[in-house]
Order: structure tokens, then sequence, then C-alpha cells
């Protein structure tokens, strides 16, 4: 948000602004999972319709602004992008955010676990469940635990992938 508000004062046109917001939803990380998941046809194919997708997007909500007058006529100073820290409400909600996102990471690292066949995080609580050498293993699916199952001292990635 802070960049977008420096793009904002800088000149960029809203529907610009809200443009850049969406495109955090473009993220070579997970084009790259996309990539290795759906092959480079299907993913390209993807990040088309999301780039699509999110310059309608940023349009339609610039045209509904623009309708409902409510985009500013006034842009921000470097001085109020920039400004020092100050003691008001804005901190204190930033702390208690904090602290709600510190607690609620804490919660879900306590009750997750990984799946040993495909690395991907689960819940204790709702995975598939198998003992191996006198521990309980947590799966994502029926299909990690049968290829566990199948071939446990298998590195992650030829266990559910079959050697490819």
């Amino acid at each position: 948000m802070p960049l977008a508000a420096v793009l904002w004062s800088g000149g960029i046109s809203f529907a610009g602004v809200i443009a850049f917001i969406f495109g955090d939803l473009i993220v070579l990380p997970i084009i790259a999972v996309y990539g290795k998941y759906y092959g480079s046809a299907y993913t390209t194919r993807i990040v088309a319709l999301m780039f699509v997708t999110m310059v309608l997007a940023a349009l339609i909500v610039n045209g509904l602004f623009s309708a409902a007058g409510l985009i500013p006529h006034t842009r921000p100073t470097r001085t109020d992008i920039f400004s020092p820290i100050a003691i008001d409400y804005r901190l204190f909600t930033n702390i208690a955010g904090g602290a709600i996102f510190l607690t609620l990471f804490a919660l879900t690292m306590r009750r997750g676990a990984t799946d040993p066949a495909c690395g991907m995080k689960v819940d204790r609580h709702e995975a598939v469940r198998i003992e191996h050498e006198g521990r309980t293993e947590y799966f994502c699916s029926e299909r990690c635990a049968a290829s566990f199952s199948s071939q446990p001292h298998c590195p992650a990635s030829l266990a559910v992938d079959g050697g490819r």
C-alpha cells in the first residue's frame, strides 16, 4: 500500500493504482507453482486471464468510484506518505493487528504438520493419518498416504510423482 500511495502522489491514475494493487496476485513463486502442476501452456493461459481480469477490474472500480465521486481530487505529498510514526489510534490498531496475526500464526504452526509425500502443510486434526515406525505421519490426501506407504523412504518428489 505505501508504494501504491507513492504512485498516486506521483500522478498515476486511480485505475493504474488499483491495477497495481491487484497486480500482487501475479507473483513469480505462484507462477512457478502453476508451471510445476499445470505445465507451461496452461500456466500462460492462467496468467494472461488473471492479467486481463485485473485490468478490467481496475477499470470497473475506477468507473464506479468516478461515478460516485469518490476519487480524491488532492494527492498526498511525500511528507504525508513518509511522515514519522506518531502515537495515535493507527499505532494502536497496528499493534493489535500484529498481535492478532502472531497469535493466529502460532496457533496454525502448532496445529500444522508437513505431508512427507508432497511437502504440503496440513492441519493435524483434518489430515489423513498413518502410523509409521512408531510415529504418526499426516497427509493431505489418500493419494499421498498410499504413495508414502508404498515407498516410505523415498524422497518426497519421487514418492508422489513416481520419479518423473
